[in-house]
């Protein structure tokens, strides 16, 4: 099936992930959402960057095709904690890691809780601080598996909505209807509130201004999933940081702008 690479034990958890090239290692990390796993948001990038980094897509602990444990408290600890054990079970001391959303809130705890791991950061479309539940966020809780459903919720996601194939769709819909797929997720987006605003809640300022490591912030200026406000929070945050914003571009910034997010990563990696 698409997406299924090798396998690895980490944090006790059976752990799909796929590896290309050679060199420094190279981590892409997945975000949130209903269907997501490291293929449906890396499979495209992985060979942009297999010609000079030893690049390593995992699915996070209850994502995508790796374990989902009914009984485990599914947080940052048990995220972080995974991520380290990939990280060990590879043999590999420190690396620079590229995170999506969730995997960039997971690279920002990484970086807080072992930074002897980690060499540099990108996050893209990272949320921190504190925002107001977006639509996006609020329908990947609600989100129930069907193809309509799918479709509805991924039109939240790009500025351009012609991203959104059928293939995509298919492919996110089927991985979302795994058992425990949903649940997982639901553990990690807050429930929305049945009145009023709900509030999100990603790294503060005060923590980020902790991250020693080089750190390349992107963003989409037209993310409706998690707002610019909380890249520019980074970036002011944290001491060593640099910040991109893409215009005409929303959540997806590495399959909405492909090639000027590669050349920024690949110039950021190499300094």
């Amino acid at each position: 099936m698409e997406g299924i690479g090798k396998t690895l034990l980490a944090a006790g958890h059976q752990t799909n992930y796929h590896e290309a090239g050679q060199g420094d290692a190279l981590f892409l990390l997945h975000g949130s959402g209903p269907g997501v796993s490291g293929w449906t948001n890396w499979a495209k990038s992985m060979p942009v960057f297999a010609d000079r980094w030893r690049v390593i897509v995992p699915d996070i602990a209850g994502f995508g095709f790796t374990e989902f444990k009914e009984d485990a408290k599914y947080d940052i600890k048990l995220w972080v904690s995974h991520l380290v054990g990939i990280l060990d079970a590879l043999d590999i001391p420190k690396a620079s890691f590229v995170g999506n959303s969730f995997g960039g809130a997971l690279a920002i705890g990484l970086a807080l809780f072992a930074p002897e791991r980690v060499n540099r950061l990108v996050l893209l479309g990272t949320p921190a601080g504190e925002f107001v539940q977006t639509a996006g966020l609020r329908g990947a809780w609600e989100y129930e598996p069907s193809l309509e459903n799918m479709e509805r919720l991924m039109q939240l996601f790009p500025y351009d909505k012609a991203l959104i194939t059928p293939e995509l769709v298919k492919s996110r819909f089927e991985a979302s209807a795994r058992p425990g797929a949903q649940d997982a997720l639901r553990r990690l987006i807050p429930q929305p509130a049945a009145e009023g605003d709900t509030l999100v809640k990603g790294f503060p300022a005060a923590a980020l201004a902790k991250i020693a490591a080089p750190t390349l912030v992107v963003h989409g200026r037209e993310d409706r999933v998690v707002p610019p406000e909380c890249g520019l929070l980074i970036a002011n945050a944290v001491p060593d940081a640099d910040l991109h914003l893409f215009g005409r571009c929303g959540h997806w910034v590495q399959a909405e702008q492909p090639r000027r997010f590669a050349a920024l990563v690949r110039d950021f990696l190499s300094e």
